[in-house]
């Protein structure tokens, strides 16, 4: 079939764009520039596979879990069904913690990203700020093997280690990072959400707070003393984590900070800085 043909079928079971997106991530190319190409015939094997995706696609596969990757924070990561689909929520998240460590640290740090998932908020910090360690911890083992795929992807150091958030980690960090389950066991969420990504990853308890609580409570002896502590959260969330910051840890401010779309999505704990904002 020609790319023309193939675009046609496309265009008729999904959106026009989704469709150029899909064929020109398997012939490698850019979505625009196919459309100088729409007599090329493409090979029986890439048909094929082109409309099984879009197949898959029109029955409420997303997009990314569709093409495997994800771009996040100018950085192509591989994913699959066993890790979330990263926000831009989350690479708000990184670009403000990665702000931070460059104010208020000037030595490399030792991070740890708790419930790292595909790996996507360590890997790019050690791309950026070049750390002198970076712990991934995951309770998944799924999960783990789409962290690993993407560190040798990135010839990445990092240390990839099954856990359960900090039970049994005695190192001390200058940087303790996570984007954990914050969703209410009852809260609705998109269908295309509940149907395809991994519930472990989604929900974090009746009011969505027990692994902050896991983390903050356990948290003390990993703190170097001067550190930095970065969630991305629940919109609804910020008041309640802070009171679990003060309750579990000393020596510390608090920065709640929203996102591009003016909602409460991130906060950062300050222990042992002196913050100027």
């Amino acid at each position: 079939m020609t790319i023309d043909e193939l675009l046609v079928f496309g265009k008729s079971h999904t959106s026009s764009d989704f469709a150029k997106i899909l064929l020109a991530e398997l012939l490698n190319r850019n979505p625009l520039e196919i459309l100088n190409y729409l007599d090329y015939k493409v090979d029986d094997d890439l048909s094929k596979k082109y409309k099984e995706e879009i197949i898959a696609l029109e029955n409420g596969k997303p997009l990314q879990y569709v093409l495997g990757n994800v771009n996040f924070y100018g950085i192509k990561y591989y994913i699959n069904e066993n890790v979330l689909i990263p926000r831009f929520e989350t690479e708000e998240l990184v670009e403000n913690t990665i702000n931070y460590i460059n104010k208020y640290f000037s030595n490399p740090i030792d991070l740890i990203d708790l419930g790292c998932g595909s790996g996507v908020i360590g890997l790019t910090l050690e791309k950026k700020i070049s750390p002198n360690s970076v712990d991934l911890i995951d309770i998944s083992s799924k999960a783990l093997e789409v962290t690993k795929v993407n560190a040798n992807n990135l010839n990445s150091k990092a240390n990839i280690i099954k856990n359960d958030f900090l039970d049994n980690i005695n190192k001390k960090y200058d940087l303790i990072i996570s984007n954990p389950p914050y969703i209410q066991t009852d809260e609705e969420i998109e269908k295309i959400v509940k149907e395809n990504e991994p519930a472990l990853a989604l929900y974090g308890g009746e009011q969505g707070l027990d692994c902050y609580k896991k983390i903050l409570e356990n948290m003390s002896k990993n703190l170097k003393e001067k550190a930095l502590i970065a969630f991305e959260i629940g919109q609804s969330q910020a008041n309640d984590i802070i009171a679990l910051a003060n309750k579990y840890l000393t020596n510390i401010k608090i920065i709640v900070k929203k996102d591009l779309s003016k909602r409460d999505r991130m906060l950062f704990i300050f222990k042992n800085i002196e913050i100027n904002e």
